[in-house]
């Protein structure tokens, strides 16, 4: 089962190190825009025994809209020995919720982080 995680408790969840958060978009979603702190783990590649597992922090994933995470933590309930956890509305309800996102300058190139 994959259980909703709001914008908001991800965000809090990040600031206490409580969760590792797993990107599946593809590399060039991920290199434009990001979640500070995500870890890349495209779906299209995606194999849940190579998830950064031993630590007591929880796995959630993520994507542009919540499917593609969804579709991951199916795959990797049984590897995570029960529920999958997964950013509901992915980047589009973190940007919904006024939280900010790590870009590419389209002029520059250069990384704009303006933190969480």
């Amino acid at each position: 089962m994959v259980i909703d995680l709001t914008p908001e408790d991800v965000q809090a969840k990040l600031a206490a190190h409580d969760i590792v958060l797993i990107d599946v978009r593809e590399p060039r979603e991920f290199a434009s825009e990001r979640i500070h702190g995500a870890l890349n783990f495209p779906l299209s590649t995606f194999d849940p025994a190579f998830l950064p597992l031993g630590g007591s922090a929880m796995i959630v994933f993520q994507c542009g809209t919540g499917k593609r995470s969804g579709m991951a933590g199916e795959k990797a309930a049984s590897v995570l020995k029960g529920d999958a956890h997964h950013l509901a509305g992915g980047i589009t309800a973190w940007k919904a919720a006024g939280i900010k996102t790590i870009t590419l300058d389209p002029a520059t190139g250069a990384v704009i982080d303006a933190g969480s």
